[in-house]
């Protein structure tokens, strides 16, 4: 079966299940609710992350979104159906990430609009550093669905998933930060959210931030494939 309508069938997968909408809601109600409470009591002094720092916990939603997009394959002999009607395994899951990264980028282009729309209200900021807080949230949420993607994939679960990505989010990643402020630059999340601040005291800039979780996500989805192409369905 061609490319196209593999992906045209992951994509009525993915708008038919409420969980996976939900999920898509959260990540902008979640964001943009979060960062107005934070650019409102901001103390100015990174005005770019005091905007969007509703980012780091609408995150959450979209690896959720990512997670439950690949484990629902995983449940009730799912997966072998999928596999009959598209035998090639490489090919249905590069449509199955495809179709995870195009909605989270949309919803994470709109997220950052509102958030920005919002956030201009009480702080500052220059246009530039405007478009680099709207592009960036789009691009660190799609990376990260997709990082949560290729781990269910490998993992096979999407608890398994998110019992080992929700606490590192929002609990080890600070707590390494602290301890080791260099080596946490390269963090997935540390890195790409980078993006998101005004500046960056560390080796990695707003850009190389999130080519480093590009590569985080892109180790993850070929673990995925990989998996998926050597396992039983």
């Amino acid at each position: 079966m061609p490319f196209v309508p593999v992906l045209h069938a992951e994509w009525i997968k993915i708008r038919t299940l409420r969980s996976l909408l939900g999920a898509l809601a959260a990540v902008l109600v979640v964001t943009v609710t979060f960062s107005a409470v934070t650019a409102a009591r901001a103390d100015r002094s990174d005005p770019l992350y005091a905007v969007f720092f509703g980012v780091s916990l609408g995150q959450v939603a979209a690896v959720v979104f990512g997670a439950l997009a690949v484990s629902g394959e995983y449940r009730g002999g799912a997966l072998r159906l999928t596999l009959a009607a598209v035998p090639d395994r490489t090919r249905w899951f590069a449509a199955k990430a495809v179709a995870v990264a195009l909605p989270v980028l949309a919803v994470g282009l709109l997220t950052g609009l509102v958030t920005l729309a919002v956030g201009r209200a009480t702080v500052e900021l220059t246009w530039e550093e405007g478009l680099r807080g709207v592009v960036g949230c789009a691009l660190y949420l799609t990376l990260m669905a997709l990082f949560a993607a290729g781990l269910a994939a490998a993992l096979r679960s999407g608890v398994g998933t998110l019992g080992l990505l929700i606490p590192f989010l929002l609990i080890v990643s600070f707590v390494v930060g602290d301890l080791a402020s260099g080596a946490a630059d390269c963090l997935p999340d540390r890195a790409g959210q980078l993006a998101l601040h005004s500046a960056s005291e560390g080796p990695l800039g707003p850009w190389t931030g999130l080519a480093v979780t590009a590569l985080w996500a892109g180790a993850a989805l070929g673990v995925g494939a990989w998996g998926v192409r050597r396992r039983d369905g």
